[in-house]
C-alpha cells in the first residue's frame, strides 16, 4: 500500500493600546459566533488549479469520500509533488508502491495507459482505491469513511476483526490526521470557531514590534532574537503550546479558512503568487483586527502593522492545536532529486 510521510510601527504603549482596541472590537463583534457546519467544497486555492478538476470529480466517486478528504490524503502523501519518491519506492502525487499500482492503478484520463507518476492517473486511483477499501469494509459498524480511512492503513482484515478502527495507534493517529487535515481542505458552512490561543500569540507578536526583519529568522539569541514572516507566526503560536510548520505554505493548512468578512484576532493572513494555489503562498502575517496586521515584512524593515488588503491577499487560516499537529513534516524526495 502507499506509505504516508510523518509529513514601520513605534513600539510602545501607542501600539499595546492600538492592538488591544482591535481585538477587543473585533471579539466583541464576533460574539456568539458558532462552529462551522459540516464542510461542502473545498477552500479558495487549498488545492493547487491544476488538480483541482480532478479532485472534485473524483473526490465524489463514492459515499465514503469527498473533495475535500480526497485533497488531505494526497497533500499528506505528497504535498501535491507529482514527482514525490519516498525511501520505501512510493511513487508519485498518491504515493503508491509498484506493487499497489499494479493491482489498484487505473486510467483514469483513459489515453490508453496506468502511469503511477501522472496525476491524471494517480488521482483517480487514489479515489478508486480508497472506494475499493470502503466496500471491503461497508458493514463494520461506526463511521464509514473512517473505517475506509483505518482499512487504508491497517488493512481491511483488522478493521473487519475489530468492528471499526482498529485499537493500533499508527491507525488511529492516521484516521485523525487525515479526518483533521479534512477540514484545512473543506470550504467552511457558516463560521469558524474563533480560536482560544490567539491573545495569547498576538501578545508574543506585538511585544517584537520594530525588531529588525531577519530572512530565515526564528528569533534566537545567535540571530539577535530578529524573524522572518513565518518565523515569526510560528514562535507566537509556539507560546501557547501550538507548533506550526517553518513555512508560510505549509502554515497554511493548520486550520479551516474564515472568509475576509469573518476574520479575528490572530487568523494567520497570507499572500500568493498565485491566487488559486496555495502551494504558491510567499508571505504570512498575524492579524490583529481592522484590515491589519503584525508583519515581519523584508529585508531592511521591521516588524509592524501593515494593512492586508493587497493584491497578493490570498486567504486566511484559524489556527488549531489539531490543525497544526496533523501536517505532514517531511516531504518524500522526488525522482528528480530535486
Amino acid at each position: 500500500m502507499r506509505k504516508a510521510w510523518l509529513v514601520a510601527a513605534a513600539v510602545g504603549g501607542l501600539c499595546v493600546s492600538f492592538v488591544a482596541l482591535l481585538v477587543v472590537g473585533t471579539y466583541s463583534a464576533a460574539a456568539g459566533l458558532g462552529t462551522g457546519g459540516r464542510a461542502v467544497g473545498l477552500a479558495k486555492g487549498a488545492v493547487p488549479a491544476l488538480y483541482q478538476q480532478l479532485v472534485e470529480k473524483w473526490g465524489n466517486y463514492c459515499p465514503a469520500i469527498n473533495p475535500a478528504l480526497l485533497a488531505a490524503q494526497l497533500y499528506q502523501e505528497s504535498g501535491w509533488n507529482p514527482s514525490a519518491q519516498s525511501p520505501a519506492d512510493a511513487r508519485g502525487i498518491g504515493q503508491f508502491i509498484p506493487g499497489t499500482w499494479a493491482a489498484h492503478g487505473i486510467d483514469g484520463d483513459k489515453d490508453g495507459d496506468r502511469d503511477i507518476w501522472d496525476p491524471a492517473d494517480a488521482i483517480p486511483s487514489a479515489a478508486s482505491y480508497d472506494c475499493e477499501l470502503a466496500g471491503y469494509v461497508k458493514d463494520v459498524p461506526g463511521d464509514q469513511t473512517s473505517n475506509m480511512l483505518a482499512a487504508y492503513n491497517a488493512g481491511a482484515y483488522a478493521v473487519i476483526k475489530y468492528g471499526g478502527v482498529p485499537p493500533y495507534r499508527e491507525t488511529q493517529n492516521y484516521v485523525k490526521v487525515i479526518r483533521t487535515l479534512e477540514k484545512s481542505f473543506a470550504k467552511p458552512v457558516g463560521r469558524v470557531a474563533p480560536s482560544r490561543q490567539a491573545a495569547g500569540a498576538i501578545y508574543f507578536a506585538q511585544r517584537k514590534l520594530g525588531t529588525k526583519y531577519l530572512w530565515g529568522g526564528n528569533g534566537t539569541p545567535e540571530q539577535g532574537g530578529r524573524f522572518d514572516c513565518s518565523g515569526l507566526t510560528q514562535a507566537a503560536y509556539r507560546t501557547v503550546g501550538i507548533e506550526l510548520p517553518r513555512v508560510a505554505n505549509d502554515q497554511y493548512n493548520a486550520g479551516e479558512h474564515p472568509a475576509r468578512d469573518e476574520l479575528l484576532p490572530g487568523d494567520l493572513v497570507f499572500f500568493s503568487d498565485d491566487l488559486t494555489n496555495s502551494r504558491a503562498i510567499h508571505h504570512v502575517g498575524l492579524y490583529v483586527g481592522g484590515g491589519y496586521m503584525i508583519n515581519a515584512p523584508y529585508t531592511g524593515a521591521v516588524i509592524r502593522f501593515d494593512k492586508i488588503d493587497t493584491a497578493d491577499y490570498f486567504g486566511a487560516t484559524r489556527v488549531t492545536e489539531d490543525g497544526a499537529a496533523s501536517l505532514p513534516t517531511d516531504l518524500p524526495a522526488s525522482r528528480t532529486g530535486a
